[in-house]
């Protein structure tokens, strides 16, 4: 999240102002700048849109496949239709000629080079990442060997929606929990391992290992074996509202593994080597998730952030605040030592997923879904895909307000 300091503060003495009208007067907790409470950074500046050359003349535009794309893209419309864009780059009403043309395309390379325009955001240069679906061994009940609690969203989790205090917050939101009187921020990791949330009912499933359920939280979703071999996926549903904390850098900082080696295998690999450690280094990450039973058939992704399955390699999750969820976007990047370019489809977020160019690539599940997505981290270039009238507005007139 972005905020600015001064009108968080405003907003902390209107809002007990607000509550405490309500039964009970409650308030809402200032917000001071120190770590232990809810992030406060200045907020990020929307980058210049420009046009860009068309894809037909992109490397990669020939021999990229673009049917996964195109059917990904049909389950995005419904979205695009009717959501709010987040990002401001569109507005109501932009896609309802690409979705109906996309709805009878048979062919979809020549769709995607002629029915929307090429814009980059900045340089169009990030950081691209990979995420999948993990499957770990789990149980619906506590049993031997199986301790680790995957917690449902608790009840008391409260999404604070700024923009009601405040309409320059839009789009910003805190959680948190009332305490007494009192909004506070909610329980952190090292809280919640501890046992804040025991006793609560709120035990979704139980998974076999502490590194691998933690890896589950980064993910979002996943699946676990039951003893019997039935599949349950879960998915997420909610986050305690901390700021993100990746454990990867931590350990590059501190020497203890180098850059090629914070990989997800490498970083358990460690923590199983130094079990102390590894717990406490869990805890520096304050951010915990919680999840929903998923029950999207199991030859179809998990659902995303838009509320349609995921497609390993088209779909990605951006930041929605740059980002218009549901859109296309042609991708240049490097997997592997090779070159990457195709067309993806922005159909989920992430809370480590910031920046206008900024993408985590979903590569499904699997040994090698996992083998690939824990070890990309590489730069490369962006180009979304917009409606004209959407592309002429944000390059020629002041883009629509966030």
């Amino acid at each position: 999240m972005t905020f600015r300091l001064a009108p968080l503060r405003a907003l902390a003495v209107a809002a007990g102002l607000v509550l405490a009208g309500c039964a009970g007067g409650v308030k809402v907790a200032t917000v001071p700048p120190a770590p232990s409470r809810v992030a406060v950074k200045a907020e990020t500046p929307r980058p210049t849109i420009t046009f860009a050359a068309p894809l037909a003349s992109r490397p990669g535009f020939a021999t990229a496949y673009f049917g996964p794309a195109l059917t990904a893209f049909r389950r995005s419309c419904p979205a695009l239709l009717k959501r709010t864009d987040a990002s401001g780059l569109t507005l109501p009403g932009d896609w309802t000629a690409a979705c109906a043309a996309a709805a009878t395309a048979t062919d979809p390379r020549a769709f995607f080079a002629t029915a929307l325009r090429p814009v980059v955001a900045g340089d169009g240069r990030g950081l691209d990442t990979g995420y999948f679906e993990p499957e770990l061994a789990g149980s619906r009940t506590a049993a031997p060997g199986f301790a680790v609690p995957l917690y449902r969203r608790p009840p008391d989790l409260i999404d604070l929606d700024l923009s009601t205090f405040d309409t320059s917050l839009t789009g910003k939101h805190v959680r948190g929990r009332i305490a007494g009187k009192t909004f506070v921020p909610y329980f952190d990791r090292a809280a919640i391992d501890d046992g804040a949330l025991t006793g609560r009912s709120l035990e979704l499933a139980w998974a076999a290992d502490p590194y691998e359920a933690f890896f589950l939280e980064i993910q979002g979703s996943g699946r676990l074996r039951l003893p019997d071999g039935t599949i349950l996926r879960v998915g997420y549903d909610g986050q305690n509202g901390h700021a993100y904390t990746a454990i990867g850098k931590l350990l590059r900082d501190r020497g203890v593994l180098a850059p090629g080696q914070a990989t997800m295998d490498g970083i358990i690999g460690w923590m199983r080597s130094h079990p102390a450690d590894g717990r406490e280094l869990m805890r520096a990450n304050r951010s915990y998730v919680f999840f929903r039973v998923l029950t999207t058939p199991a030859d179809l992704g998990p659902t995303g952030a838009i509320g349609v399955p995921l497609t390993p390699r088209v779909s990605v999750a951006a930041d929605p605040k740059f980002v218009v969820l549901g859109g296309p976007v042609w991708l240049d990047t490097t997997v592997d030592g090779a070159p990457f370019r195709t067309l993806v489809v922005a159909q989920d977020t992430g809370g480590a997923i910031k920046g206008a160019n900024r993408l985590d690539v979903f590569w499904g599940a699997g040994a090698a879904a996992r083998a690939t997505a824990g070890g990309l981290s590489s730069t490369g270039s962006v180009t979304l895909l917009l409606p004209a009238a959407a592309a002429e507005r944000l390059v020629h007139g002041a883009p629509p307000a966030p």
